[in-house]
């Protein structure tokens, strides 16, 4: 078994370490017993993650003498709700807990961002520890303190930027996950490839397709890859300013695709993050920005590992065009004196940061995918 990998982020006294590895759930306890002392933890998961994991991590806190309690909450992205966030909240202040007390997240970005979202509230704010479950929460959202709940409005509007005390992603939590949620986290890692590293998307030509069939080692190379690469990117623009951005990637498309397929099982957020990506690269490729063949590239390697690339039929079949999807984007929380902002490129590892595209150019684009 290889080792477990620790990567830093480093936020000076707010840093914190991210832990990669197989077995670490059984053996949390050793990594929080001294981060804890004596205090409590309250574990918050959903009814699905709490009947496959849950006993792996309650054995390894229940060796190192760590108490906690468990708060199972539903499955899926409408427990990522104002109702749900104040149900949470009202569960955890029944057991009278202390400002010293902590949370752990157990389960996937739902879960995390939830989670981590009430910490940040919960007596004005308690310490939070991320135990991602899924592949897209172990590379992506557990990282970098952003939590929040969606609204009618769209996704991630209400939040705080609220850190984790540390990170634990344990890779045998994956080999219990359907393929489409694996592929759903696996576009995340290729967004770290095409944001700024070329050399890591080639990699993952050539085997990506080991990464989605659970082999252990290239899955712990490209966490560990994408886990660094996110580090690394948080480190030097915690709130968002400028670089962290980047990160972006697809999202402002696949936001607004998750919007209009209802934010639930009809659309995975990785899944609208792939289309995002090949659309903004499409998008790039339209302007003159970018080689055409560098958008095929990116498509074929999607399509390849079994992701969408185009937007899903059945939006067109709801009515939905270019004009309601740009409507939503409109609501995007990156918007700036009423622009877009889109996340564009150059080519493969070539990304950057623009709100000077012409909406006509985003609506022909859409219009094109939409009716493909």
């Amino acid at each position: 078994m290889t080792a477990p990998a620790r990567v830093r982020v480093d936020l000076g006294a707010r840093g914190y370490d991210i832990v990669v590895g197989a077995g670490l759930f059984e053996r949390a306890g050793v990594h929080l017993a001294g981060m804890l002392g004596s205090r409590r933890l309250f574990v918050v998961t959903d009814e699905t993650v709490a009947s496959a994991q849950w006993p792996r991590l309650e054995r390894g806190l229940t060796e190192a003498g760590v108490a906690a309690s468990l708060i199972a909450l539903p499955p899926g992205e409408g427990t990522k709700d104002l109702a749900h966030l104040g149900q949470l909240l009202d569960r955890l202040l029944d057991q009278r807990p202390e400002r010293r007390d902590a949370l752990l997240a157990l389960g996937g970005g739902v879960i995390g961002d939830l989670t981590g979202f009430a910490s940040s509230l919960l007596l004005r704010g308690v310490d939070f520890i991320q135990a991602p479950t899924t592949l897209l929460a172990q590379v992506d959202s557990a990282i970098g303190g952003k939590t929040g709940i969606n609204s009618r409005h769209g996704k991630n509007l209400v939040g705080t930027f609220h850190q984790p005390r540390l990170v634990l992603a344990d890779l045998d939590s994956l080999a219990s996950l359907p393929r489409r949620q694996l592929l759903a986290g696996y576009a995340e890692i290729v967004k770290y490839g095409l944001i700024d590293d070329p050399e890591f998307f080639t990699w993952l030509e050539a085997n990506g397709a080991k990464v989605a069939a659970g082999d252990r080692e290239a899955q712990q190379y490209a966490v560990v890859k994408g886990c660094t690469a996110k580090a690394r990117i948080v480190a030097a623009d915690e709130r968002e300013a400028g670089v962290r951005a980047l990160l972006n990637l697809g999202h402002t498309f696949g936001h607004a695709l998750e919007a209009a397929s209802g934010f639930g099982d009809a659309l995975l957020h990785g899944e609208a993050v792939a289309i995002g990506m090949a659309l903004a690269f499409d998008l790039s490729a339209a302007l003159g920005l970018a080689p055409a063949a560098d958008a095929a590239r990116v498509r074929r390697h999607l399509s390849a590992v079994g992701l969408p690339t185009r937007p899903p039929a059945h939006l067109a079949s709801a009515g939905w065009t270019a004009d309601r999807l740009i409507g939503l984007m409109a609501h995007d929380k990156k918007v700036s004196a009423g622009r877009i902002t889109f996340i564009l490129v150059r080519g493969i590892g070539r990304a950057f940061i623009s709100a000077d595209v012409e909406p006509q150019a985003v609506r022909e684009l859409l219009d094109g995918a939409i009716a493909a």
